[in-house]
Formats: C-alpha cells, structure tokens, sequence
C-alpha cells in the first residue's frame, strides 16, 4: 500500500481524488493548501503527489520544488484547469512527473497512479543499486595489510607463508577455521597482495540467506524473474569481475546452487535467473568454511567434484586455543583499535587480567577475545584494564579448579607440559601477577619460574617477546641452556624442587633460592 498526497484547495477535488486512490487499495493524505501539503510531507512523506497548480499562498510550482528537495525520487503530478504550453514545459523543467488538464475521469487518475508508483519504484531500486556499487567500490578500495592479522606462533607463520605463496596466483583456495578464527581477514590479505588487488573484492555469507536469495545474490536476476523482482540486478559474480569473490560459509550452499557454482568455477559462465544470456566472468573464487566438509562429502551433502575445484590450495587457521602465545599481542592489538573510541584513557592491560585471558578455552576464538577487550574498555578505570573489569566467564573461569587434559593423540611429555603450563597459569593468576609469590605457590624458584613464564607466555606482553640483554631472557631469568635445563628439572623432576619443602610452602631459602642469611 502507498501514501498518496493530494493538495487541493477545493474540497470537491481533493475528496474525488481521495475516494479513487482508497478504492485502489492506497492511504490518501489531503491537504488544502500548497504549505500545509509541505508539512504534510516533510512529516510523513508520501510516494506520489497530485497538487494543483494555482492556489493562495504556496502553488503548485512551489511544492514541486518542495518534494524534489525532501525526496528527489517522488513522483509529483500537476492537475490543473488553468494549464498552458509554457505552465507545462516550466513543471517538467522542475521535475513534474505528469502535467494533467482538469477536468479529467478516474480511469485516467488510476493509469497517472499506477505509472508513478512503477515509476518510484524504480528510482528507489536504481538508488539502491547505486549505494550498494558504492560500498562494494569503498570495500574494495579499502587497503589492507597483515597488521590486521596478527600472530607470530610458528601456526600463524605457516598461515603467513601460505598467503604470500598463494597469492599471486589464481588458484581457488579453501580457508578451513573455526568461526571467529578471522577467515575473512585471511581471504583479504590474499586478495591485496594478487594480481587482482585494483579490482573489486566482492564477499557474501552463504549461511545467511535462502536457497533462492542466495541463487539471485550470486547470479543476479532479470525484471519479473520472480515476484518482486522490478529490475535487472546484477550478482555478486559480475560485480567481482576482474578482483576476489570470497564465498563465506561455503558448507551451507543447497545441491542446486553447488550445480551453477561448478558451472562457474569450469567455464567461467553462468546465466541469470529468469535470463536466457550467458554472462562470462573473470573471478577469482576463495572460499572459507567452519564445517568438516570432507564429512560431507562422503555423506553425500556436498558435491565432491565442486569440493575439490574449491579445495584447491587449502589453508588451515588454527584457533586461539592452540596460539595462546599470540593472545599478549592480541590484547595489545586490540587495546590500540578499540581504545580510542571506546576508552581512551587506557593504554592497556595488567599482568593478572592478561593471565586469565591466557588461561582461558576461548571457544569463539579471536572474535570472542576482542569482544572480551571491548567490554572489559568500557568497565576498564584508570589507565590499565585490570581483572574486576574484565567479564563475569572469565572471572568464573578462574575460580574452575579442574585442570583440562589435552585430548587426541598427544603424547605423554605433551600432557604433562599442557597441565604444568595450567598449573603455572592459575597460580599466576593467584598472586595477582606477582612473580616472587608465583613461585612461592609453586614451591620453585623464581629463576626457574621466569623461565617457565617465558616459554609460555604467561604475563609476557608482546614488546617483551623479543627477548633480553645478553646473559638474561626477556622475563629477566638466566638465558644459557644449562640453566634452562636446570629450571625444566625444577619443574617437571620427579621429586619436589630442590631447595624447598612441598608446593605451597615457602622454601628454606630466598626467592633467588639462595640461602638465607643471618
């Protein structure tokens, strides 16, 4: 249903016009004068204006120029008995859809009505149409670079590798990673250092639309394809030509649309729906999935000849979880985005808020994290987020007393490393970053300790990861091999550290495990 607004100053009309315009299922707003209908629709805006020509104070000519400034793509219609050659050619000049002589039938109100509202829809799809080219320009023109990425764990710099390797190539690559892992940052970055940087990268989200929305989004449509479908659109296809399409959430496409998309990855054609003409494209195609599709495919949901058209360079993005070294980056990285418009005065995080970050699953992965560092912004006081600021999971995650056994096929040195590192982490978190009461929890030394921190990250921000002055590591702790080793024994012997009692006894000697003086 459309809004009409009929400006009138006689009543007789304006009813006529308002009685023909319910009939054919529209809302009329009337108005008796050209400055009240103004008012009219600058309040509630309409898709159609009938006004008369010659009326006291505001005229017709007047409220022309009115709904060209309010809503340039409404259409307006002069009805007058007064009309002329020169009244006509100066409306029209003025944006006039239609110039209409008084007296004249409702069969003709009808067609005017009918023609104006085909007409408005139009102009809103073209406007559309033009908004989204114009994002899809500003998204591909936005520059990109691996600072958005962020990570130095020997996982990541495979990631690193496999992009520069890649992208100068046109091969199909398949990015696999757990959601919020930052697939689309990975297809970005290869899209930004191929061949196909000047041109368009072009993404779309398969999971988020209907089999038949998908189909139209992808391929585009002719006018009247379906119900709704006023005017040609073009698909994401076309609009990637010459650059990048990066099909997100491949896993969740319908068997009908796997057909079509094998069509284009062989032969680079497809049609349009509703279309008979084939259109030829020139795209690169990344693709990025959560889902086993190896499982898939052998359970018969996913087309196995379309898989590995898709899988052609296969790229893995390990999950937060398994990089935990990177999270002190991560923080730091995130701290320095979000800050400025969030919280400006902090300019970052304390060593017992980063422990329980350390020591946390994170099942939604980098995307959950930086959620985390937004909230714990907005709580944050003073200068540096500190532990009450941070979420209500990860303040409960710490109070869990139970140690998480790797699963799989890990090895016995494995587990015991993983379950030294948890033990290490809750007792940092415990002495609230201190060092020296860390290593009294523990029962150890504090130089075997900073060795221990060091090696897992644990309370080690980013710009500290380079490492230290000679004869000392960047925690402050012995740097030769042989105390290294001797710090693992401490550690992981069999018996309790040498020089103390039992865990969560202070030892004979000092924190230094010196002996104490008199």
């Amino acid at each position: 249903m459309a809004r009409i607004l009929i400006i009138d100053d006689n009543e007789t009309m304006r009813e006529g016009l308002a009685a023909t315009v319910r009939r054919m299922g529209h809302e009329p707003l009337v108005a008796a004068s050209g400055a009240d209908g103004i008012q009219q629709m600058r309040r509630r805006g309409a898709d159609f204006v009938i006004t008369d020509l010659k009326m006291e104070g505001t005229g017709g000519m007047e409220v022309l120029r009115a709904v060209q400034e309010i809503d340039p793509a409404c259409p307006a219609m002069i009805a007058t008995a007064f009309g002329t050659v020169e009244t006509a050619v100066e409306a029209m000049r003025l944006g006039a859809f239609d110039f209409l002589q008084k007296p004249f039938s409702p069969e003709v109100v009808r067609l005017k009505i009918e023609r104006a509202l085909e007409l408005r829809r139009e102009r809103l799809g073209r406007e559309r149409a033009e908004a989204d080219a114009a994002a899809l320009r500003a998204d591909a023109a936005a520059r990109y670079s691996f600072g958005e990425i962020v990570g130095e764990t020997p996982a990541m710099r495979s990631v690193f590798q496999t992009i520069q390797r890649v992208a100068p190539t046109d091969a199909s690559v398949y990015i696999h990673g757990e959601s919020g892992t930052g697939k689309e940052l990975v297809a970005r970055a290869i899209h930004e250092r191929s061949k196909r940087a000047s041109g368009p990268f072009v993404k779309v989200n398969c999971g988020a639309l209907a089999e038949t929305l998908l189909e139209s989004e992808l391929f585009g449509h002719e006018k009247g394809a379906f119900t709704g479908a006023l005017k040609r659109k073009l698909g994401r296809f076309e609009l990637a030509d010459k650059g990048t399409l990066f099909l997100d959430e491949i896993g969740d496409v319908s068997p009908a649309v796997q057909v079509k998309l094998l069509r284009v990855l062989q032969e680079r054609q497809f049609e349009r729906v509703g279309g008979e003409d084939t259109v030829s494209v020139d795209v690169r195609v990344v693709s990025a999935t959560h889902r086993d599709m190896k499982g898939d495919v052998a359970a018969g949901k996913f087309r196995e000849d379309l898989f590995y058209r898709l899988h052609v360079v296969p790229l893995e993005v390990p999950p937060l979880r398994e990089r935990r070294e990177d999270i002190p980056r991560l923080v730091a990285h995130f701290i320095a985005k979000l800050g400025p418009r969030t919280n400006p005065a902090v300019r970052g995080i304390d060593e017992a808020a980063l422990a329980r970050l350390s020591a946390y699953s994170w099942p939604g992965n980098v995307r959950e994290l930086e959620n985390a560092i937004e909230q714990s912004l907005v709580f944050a006081d003073g200068d540096r987020i500190d532990a009450r600021a941070l979420p209500a999971f990860l303040k409960a995650a710490s109070a869990d007393s139970a140690l998480a056994v790797p699963q799989g096929n890990v090895s016995l040195p494995e587990i015991l490393e993983d379950l030294e590192r948890q033990l290490i982490e809750r007792a940092y978190d415990k002495a609230g970053g201190v060092k020296t009461e860390c290593a009294r929890i523990l029962g150890v030394k504090t130089s075997a300790l900073y060795y221990k921190l060091e090696k897992y990250g644990i309370g080690v921000i980013a710009s500290r990861g380079g490492g230290g002055g000679a004869g000392e590591d960047a925690a402050g702790g012995p740097s030769d091999a042989g105390a290294h080793e001797a710090a693992a024994e401490e550690l992981l012997g069999d018996g309790p550290p040498r020089g103390t009692a039992s865990v969560g006894r202070a030892p004979e000697g000092d924190d230094h495990g010196g002996p104490r003086r008199s």
